[in-house]
């Protein structure tokens, strides 16, 4: 009797280690892991509006994955150390890792960081991608899905909202009455991208800022971390040497919260992921404050992700977790129109790159002229994939664009779901993503060029989309 007693205590915790359901009741898996995507010495960054030739590495550039299980849905999240990627690349990682792991690829969210000073991943003003890179690239994604999955393991979940607004403000300013302020079509704008510390025609920001920072934990039963997902709408920080490749604030984020949890060096390896929330007309500088002292490289990036790492590790030390919770995710592909350049203004870019120094455009019309050529060559209509995962009563929303903060703002008090976030640059990139009235306001992320082209109310339908499948998933929860 003993003997048969024991064995069925050995049936049961094989079962619990190997994640399958057990007569006692569901059981919730998680996995974690990186794969390296440092681009080669001598190839693109496109961190610029003119191409940039990498020259070293200062430190690595990752694809950080994480894999949920709740026993009938996987999910996936990758987040890479890139400025942006495109569909191309990231439709082929999510084949190659749905035919390994026969995860769905709709269950699959795949984004980009945002660093400004990673490999070239998609065409952006004068720099182009290395074919090469971009099956790479694939490749390397996908093996971040694949080795998450190997690794999943029994886990329990939770997650905590904290707020850091020291380290966000609004990057586009209105100017005093009177301050002329030409963009390079030669028509005036309304408000100034980075207009500078100190100018005596500040007026006030255009808009607000998102200082929240949701934090996702992932632990094994016992507590040990899995995994860490956390989502703050900062654009970027910057400052890296130059022609050096880093993962900038993200990956020292990373790093940082190994530290604080005694993480360092754990196997199988515990991965903290950065996502961008919706940061497109956010950075780190504060213009209407003093100008800072002059730091050395990779200072402000460090200082940032200290901050910010601080803060989250006062979320994590509040979080309740649970032992199981459900999961489910929708989406749905959307047609947009495109912004494409009048026959005018196809004659006035010809006229200024007919004068330019050849190749490279240095001035910005000449820049934006290019630009204008290019954006002629468009279809008219492009397609977006939109998504909508759900993890127990916590929803994230997907957005190919760089993305303002007002709607993601409006995302998160209108969604159904509490706490509820944004990742920008997920699942390919289509450009900034004004709303329409930033577009009336006109600035830096509202000129027409590869960085930003959808119609002027793509806003609204991506909104409106987005909305529709944080409904069915609500709907599908009850």
């Amino acid at each position: 009797m003993k003997k048969m007693y024991l064995s069925v205590v050995f049936l049961l915790c094989g079962a619990v280690l190997h994640g399958q359901q057990t007569p006692s009741g569901k059981v919730f898996r998680a996995g974690a892991a990186t794969s390296n995507i440092t681009p080669k010495i001598g190839t693109s960054n496109n961190g610029g509006m003119q191409d940039i030739t990498i020259r070293s590495i200062h430190d690595e550039t990752l694809a950080r994955g994480i894999v949920l299980d709740d026993g009938q849905t996987r999910l996936a999240i990758v987040v890479s150390d890139l400025c942006m990627i495109s569909r191309e690349v990231l439709d082929e990682a999510k084949r190659r890792a749905s035919e390994v792991t026969k995860i769905p690829a709709a269950n699959m969210m795949m984004s980009a960081t945002h660093t400004h000073s990673g490999g070239t991943a998609c065409p952006v003003f004068q720099s182009e991608p290395d074919k090469d890179y971009g099956k790479f690239l694939s490749a390397r994604i996908a093996d971040a899905v694949i080795r998450a999955n190997h690794n999943l393991a029994p886990a329990r979940i939770g997650w905590g909202v904290g707020s850091e607004p020291t380290q966000v403000f609004n990057r586009r300013w209105k100017m005093k009455p009177g301050t002329p302020i030409i963009n390079p079509f030669g028509k005036e704008d309304r408000v100034k991208m980075n207009p500078g510390i100190g100018n005596p025609n500040l007026l006030e920001p255009a808009g607000p800022v998102d200082p929240g920072l949701p934090v996702v934990s992932v632990q094994t039963p016992a507590g040990r971390p899995i995994a860490l997902l956390a989502n703050y709408s900062l654009h970027y920080v910057g400052g890296n040497g130059p022609g050096e490749v880093s993962a900038d604030y993200y990956g020292m984020f990373a790093n940082r919260m190994q530290q604080m949890l005694g993480a360092e060096g754990q196997d199988p390896a515990f991965v903290t992921v950065m996502s961008n929330g919706t940061s497109g007309n956010i950075n780190n500088i504060d213009f209407g404050g003093k100008a800072p002292d002059a730091v050395l490289p990779y200072e402000k990036m460090r200082a940032v992700a200290n901050v910010v790492a601080a803060e989250a590790f006062k979320v994590y030390q509040n979080i309740k977790y649970q032992d199981w919770i459900s999961l489910s995710s929708a989406q749905k592909e959307i047609s947009l129109g495109v912004r494409k350049p009048a026959a005018d203004e196809l004659v006035r870019a010809k006229d200024i790159i007919s004068k330019a120094k050849k190749p490279i455009m240095t001035s910005m019309e000449e820049v934006y002229a290019q630009e204008t050529m290019a954006m002629k060559d468009y279809p008219d209509q492009v397609p977006l994939i939109l998504q909508a995962f759900r993890i127990g009563d916590l929803a994230i929303t997907a957005i190919p664009c760089e993305v303002f903060v007002e709607i993601g703002l409006d995302i998160k008090q209108r969604s159904p779901f509490k706490p509820t976030f944004s990742i920008s640059l997920a699942n390919g990139y289509n450009g900034y993503l004004p709303t329409p009235e930033h577009h009336k306001l006109g600035g830096y992320e509202t000129w027409r060029a590869k960085s930003s082209y959808l119609e002027v109310d793509a806003s609204t339908k991506i909104t409106a989309s987005l909305f529709e499948l944080l409904d069915k998933l609500e709907a599908a929860n009850h």
